[in-house]
């Protein structure tokens, strides 16, 4: 998992409340195999339109989506943060997400920033002036050029992990010295167990 510190660029002020999770990624788009590609399909009703924020060519790359309340709602597809993460965002500036979506987003490595309406309508604002915006992890501070200063809060366990970049997998690996202390204890301490679990 790549680790999240500070970004800083374009946010898209995207901005609509109760987006599901069959909005951010059709069900007919998760027939592949890989999560590669899948930011094709994020978001396909709204791309219909061809004036869709999405599309446009100054918000190409933009590494920050700026939502409104309850985002990520409905089923509890993972892809849906793979969509978000393939289509180029690696942070998600809301009032609030549904519960499922904030877990699977924190599994991958997508940075979500909680922050209350009025901070977020006023983000809204700059990124609709094409001002940028800078996402600080490590001091969980959003800022603009404008002298904004928002604080959010996030679990300090997660937080850990996004700035290290690790997952369940990189998790247990870092616990590799540990887990070898403790087989080679097993075979001292329990030589039976540690008999039976070779054969």
């Amino acid at each position: 998992m790549q680790p999240v510190s500070t970004l800083s660029g374009r946010a898209v002020p995207f901005g609509a409340a109760n987006v599901d999770t069959d909005v951010i990624i059709p069900s007919r788009f998760l027939k592949a195999v890989t999560r590669d590609g899948l930011g094709r399909g994020a978001f396909a009703a709204i791309r219909e339109n061809p004036d869709n924020l999405f599309d446009r060519p100054e918000n190409k790359g933009a590494p920050i989506l700026i939502v409104g309340d309850n985002f990520g709602c409905g089923s509890s597809r993972e892809h849906a943060p793979w969509a978000l993460m393939d289509l180029g965002f690696r942070a998600i500036i809301g009032p609030s997400f549904a519960d499922i979506f904030s877990g699977n987003s924190f599994k991958n490595g997508l940075l979500l920033v909680k922050l209350p309406q009025e901070q977020v309508d006023r983000l809204m604002q700059v990124a609709a002036e094409g001002q940028p915006i800078t996402v600080d992890l490590e001091n969980q501070v959003v800022t603009t050029p404008y002298q904004d200063r928002f604080e959010f809060p996030i679990d300090p366990f997660r937080k850990h992990c996004l700035l290290n970049g690790l997952d369940e997998i990189g998790l247990t690996e870092a616990m590799a010295p540990e887990i070898a202390a403790y087989e080679s204890r097993l075979q001292s301490e329990r030589p039976w167990i540690a008999g039976a679990a070779g054969r």
